[in-house]
C-alpha cells in the first residue's frame, strides 16, 4: 500500500472533476424532482454528459464515449420514444403525486448519509495515482472477460428477463386464464 502524500493543493483536473460532479449531482436531483417528464429526460442527458466528462478526466476515453453513445444517444432517445408512445402526460399532473414527499426526503437523506459515511470511512486513507491509458478498450475488455465474466453474464440474463417481461406486460392480446 502506498503512503498517502501530504496535503497538496487541488490541480486543475481535480477542480474540473469536482465541478462536473456537482453538475452531475445537481442534474440528477432535477431528474427526480421535476414535475415534467420530458424535462426529466433532458436533465438526464445533462447528468450523463457530466459523467462522460468525469470519465474523460479519469483517462477512460472508451468508457466516456460508450457513455455518450449508449446512454445519451440510445437510452434517452428510447425514454423519449416511450413517453411519446405511451401517451404519458407531458405537463404537470396532480394525480401522479402520491404526497409522500416528506417520507421520501427523509429516506433519501438517511440513505445518502449512510452512503457518504461508508465511502469516506472506507476510502479515507486510499490513494491511487492516475495513470494514462487505464480506460482503453483493450484493458477494459481484458478486465471484463477475465475478472468479471460471471457478473457480466448474470447481468445479460437479467436484462434479457427484463426485456421479455416488458414485452409480455405491453401485449394486450394476452388474456389471463379465468
Amino acid at each position: 500500500m502506498t503512503e498517502v502524500p501530504p496535503y497538496l493543493p487541488p490541480t486543475g483536473q481535480e477542480i474540473v472533476f469536482l465541478l462536473l460532479g456537482v453538475v452531475a449531482v445537481g442534474s440528477a436531483l432535477l431528474v427526480v424532482t421535476t414535475k415534467q417528464v420530458v424535462h426529466a429526460a433532458l436533465w438526464l442527458v445533462v447528468c450523463f454528459g457530466a459523467l462522460a466528462g468525469c470519465y474523460l478526466l479519469l483517462t477512460a476515453e472508451f468508457v466516456a464515449w460508450v457513455q455518450v453513445l449508449i446512454y445519451v444517444g440510445a437510452i434517452v432517445v428510447l425514454l423519449l420514444f416511450g413517453i411519446m408512445l405511451t401517451r404519458a402526460p407531458i405537463g404537470r399532473t396532480a394525480d401522479l403525486d402520491s404526497r409522500n414527499r416528506p417520507a421520501a426526503a427523509i429516506v433519501a437523506i438517511a440513505t445518502a448519509g449512510v452512503l457518504v459515511t461508508v465511502v469516506i470511512d472506507g476510502f479515507r486513507a486510499a490513494y491511487a495515482p492516475l495513470e494514462a491509458g487505464g480506460g482503453s478498450a483493450k484493458e477494459l475488455g481484458s478486465s471484463i472477460f477475465r475478472n468479471w465474466v460471471l457478473p457480466f453474464e448474470v447481468l445479460s440474463i437479467l436484462l434479457l428477463a427484463a426485456l421479455i417481461g416488458a414485452i409480455v406486460l405491453s401485449r394486450t392480446d394476452i388474456r389471463g386464464r379465468d
